[in-house]
């Protein structure tokens, strides 16, 4: 289903089965040697896909052999059925070889095109970065294969207690899927199976593409047996391992190679710990034994495919076209169970899912999007100011008149705040009144960080509560995630109280 959906946005056309067996064709391409492709007539080309021979599927062909090396699979009455095996790296040579000694023979190490695709994306990695709203947080991508062994499979939980231990503005969380479970599984499911994931930030990468760009975005990956790993290993990411073994996994092979010196995730717990660990370790070189010809494979591929067609390959240079953009845009969660430390007037801010097991100080929540239980227990209720025009007729509220409307109606909430821009804020407090608050970006060499204002409202909230005296105009520092922003409470003015929501 997502492969035809793929192949009519590329455009491509698709003719029956019974009609592309009647015909003859001038060239196959196929990503696997399983299936009935060897009933087609004409060329035939073998591209395995994912990152060399890792798995051994007990279920399928001869037990115990590679996935892609069983002569059961690449054989037809004693003989190869295809005219090229197109392989990204000597070592896979060897070892079909070793396992099928004629289909060897027809083999070529052109390299791998995805890889090359990945690699010649990096300078896009801003661009994803900012599709997927990272900021300056540390985007942690799950890889999963398909099958019982699956780190979906086993340990399906794993994304949702990460996210109830990651502070949200240090950290967000990328899930890819293999295509087969991300199809098995359907979208539907998917999203309602990963809805407390999904609700509290997670990405769910798409089959086709968007996973490639996650890799190129991401600052780490956890990962079970499956190939992925090894392409975000070649683009220099720190790996984690979260195979708990079995089977399917052949010793020797690049990804076992690369799990065994891998740091292990046991607990969710234990990610920030593993994630030090993985950083003092060079993951390219197992890359390195899985991927050669690094940024040659389309014209290497180009010029063993125009041989198989008696054709002389065009002089026009080929390159990879960069991955596009990440389309799937992460939900923006509306409530929070925060956890500060108030020093002087330095403010510590972590916020976690409402939902974590977490010892936390406050609950917030976006008005009027967080669920209403969340609403009518939060401490700070915050609205975030629309940036389009309103209608031509219409009703808004000033920030003064929401914040005071608030606070009659949630007798929980202690400190009501419209944020009006990146930098400002109105605050409404039970005992401090009403308050303008500034947020300074951080500036660096030729850059603007900026915090979540949500997340400085919290920080105000609790340097209230523990400064229950204080004069104004005060300034305090916010420590949120990676970044540290200084903050000005000044009694409220009157463009603030007017501002329109």
């Amino acid at each position: 289903m997502d492969a035809l959906a793929a192949l009519e946005r590329a455009g491509a056309r698709t003719v029956a089965w019974e009609q592309a067996r009647a015909r003859e064709h001038d060239l196959i391409l196929t990503a696997s040697p399983k299936g009935a492709l060897r009933v087609l007539s004409g060329p035939r080309v073998v591209m395995p896909h994912g990152a060399g021979f890792n798995k051994s599927l007990r279920d399928e062909g001869s037990p115990h052999l590679p996935s892609g090396l069983d002569p059961h699979y690449l054989l037809a009455d004693g003989e190869p059925w295809a005219d090229l095996h197109a392989l990204a790296h000597g070592e896979q040579v060897d070892r079909l070889a070793e396992h099928c000694p004629a289909a060897a023979a027809r083999a070529s190490v052109v390299g791998d095109p995805t890889l090359d695709r990945l690699l010649d994306s990096r300078t896009h990695r801003e661009s994803y970065r900012s599709a997927l709203g990272t900021g300056e947080r540390r985007l942690i991508v799950l890889t999963s294969t398909w099958g019982p062994e699956s780190l979906f499979a086993r340990r399906p939980e794993l994304p949702r207690e990460l996210l109830g231990r990651l502070p949200y503005d240090a950290y967000q969380l990328g899930l890819v899927l293999h295509p087969n479970e991300y199809s098995r599984t359907g979208p539907f499911d998917l999203a309602r199976q990963l809805a407390p994931a999904l609700a509290t930030g997670l990405i769910l990468a798409g089959p086709h593409e968007e996973w490639a760009a996650l890799l190129v975005a991401a600052d780490a990956v956890v990962t079970d047996h499956g190939s992925t790993a090894l392409y975000a290993a070649a683009l220099g990411r720190p790996v984690v391992g979260a195979y708990d073994g079995g089977s399917e996994l052949i010793p020797g092979s690049p990804m076992a190679d690369m799990l065994a010196s891998a740091p292990r995730l046991a607990e969710a717990t234990g990610l920030p710990d593993a994630l030090r660990a993985a950083e003092a370790h060079d993951t390219r070189p197992f890359a390195a034994a899985a991927f050669a010809r690094q940024g040659q494979s389309l014209r290497r591929l180009r010029d063993e495919l125009y041989r198989l067609l008696e054709l002389r390959p065009p002089a026009v240079p080929v390159a990879p076209h960069p991955l596009p953009r990440p389309a799937t845009a992460p939900r923006r969660p509306a409530a929070f169970a925060v956890r500060t430390h108030v020093l002087g007037h330095r403010i510590g801010v972590e916020r976690l899912p409402p939902d974590t097991s977490e010892a936390v100080h406050h609950l917030a929540a976006e008005h009027p999007g967080a669920d209403p239980r969340r609403s009518q227990s939060a401490a700070v209720l915050w609205r975030r100011a629309r940036t389009a025009a309103p209608a031509p007729h219409s009703s808004t509220w000033t920030s003064a008149g929401w914040t005071a409307q608030v606070l009659d109606e949630a007798p929980m909430c202690r400190t009501a705040a419209a944020i009006l821009t990146p930098e400002r804020c109105l605050i409404r407090h039970r005992s401090a009144g009403l308050l303008s608050v500034r947020i300074e970006p951080c500036r660096t060499t030729g850059r603007i960080l900026r915090a979540d204002p949500a997340a400085v409202v919290s920080a105000v909230h609790s340097w209230l509560y523990e400064t229950p005296r204080w004069t104004p105009p005060v300034t305090l520092v916010c420590d949120t995630g990676p970044l540290t922003v200084r903050v000005h409470l000044t009694p409220a003015d009157g463009a603030d109280l007017a501002y329109e929501l």
